[in-house]
């Protein structure tokens, strides 16, 4: 491998990690195993702390590849809490409204998922990386700014329902999609369709472009496939 000539590495997040705190830890492996103090390094899409899943970090001259890499289609698992919101879409922040969930149904929600297949329009949550102005949305956000985004249309491929449990009101979906798509957003808008309200629970990256989640590598198992790595460019410390 020649990390400075450029390798795409596919990582699987893990909870409660920044996509730069997953690029900045595997950064710091290979530039140590390099004997460099940085190797350049850049990821293919972020993915949010409280979500895991497939992230694809590119080093060297393979940065140069991200845009082609972000635009590939993604493919998710998430569970959805329904009549409840929270600011931020997911378990960042508590609940601020609860609403009456009584009417929903599972004939209801496969008629409701239908309506988010294809182009669609969508809002970007607040708390998210969309900069207003060069300025991150959800650092406003935190320092009581509004933040007005703009709806961008977004294409959704498949969505369907995998579980859902009448009495908790949990629903599980899987989603496959194209770039830009927030699924803490996707989880907004059909818990409005739904005539309830709904947020994030658990959120998981299975798939981007070809590259599926079981072939990433856990950062816990990166030291030792690093290890058995044949390396250009190592130098004598």
């Amino acid at each position: 491998m020649n990390f400075n000539e450029g390798e795409i590495i596919c990582i699987d997040k893990p909870y409660r990690m920044s996509s730069f705190g997953a690029l900045a830890h595997i950064r710091f492996l290979i530039s140590n195993k390099l004997g460099v103090k940085r190797v350049k390094t850049g990821h293919a899409g972020t993915l949010d702390p409280l979500a895991t899943g497939v992230l694809i970090l590119c080093t060297g001259k393979a940065t140069k590849r991200i845009d082609e890499l972000q635009a590939h289609t993604k493919e998710y698992t998430a569970t959805l809490q329904l009549g409840a919101t929270t600011p931020s879409f997911d378990k960042e922040h508590t609940v601020d409204h609860t609403y009456p969930t009584a009417h929903i149904t599972e004939e209801l929600i496969r008629e409701t998922l239908q309506k988010f297949i294809g182009e669609i329009q969508q809002v970007p949550p607040a708390y998210s990386a969309c900069k207003i102005n060069g300025h991150r949305a959800y650092k406003l956000m935190r320092k009581g700014h509004d933040v007005p985004l703009k709806a961008k249309t977004l294409r959704v491929d498949e969505i369907e329902m995998t579980s859902f449990d009448q009495k908790t009101m949990q629903l599980s979906i899987r989603v496959v999609c194209g770039k830009g798509t927030y699924i803490r957003a996707l989880a907004r808008d059909i818990g409005t369709a739904l005539g309830s309200g709904a947020f994030l629970t658990a959120l998981r990256r299975t798939r981007v472009g070809d590259i599926r989640v079981e072939n990433c590598i856990t950062l816990d198992d990166f030291p030792a496939w690093l290890d058995q790595q044949e390396i250009e460019g190592v130098e004598n410390k």
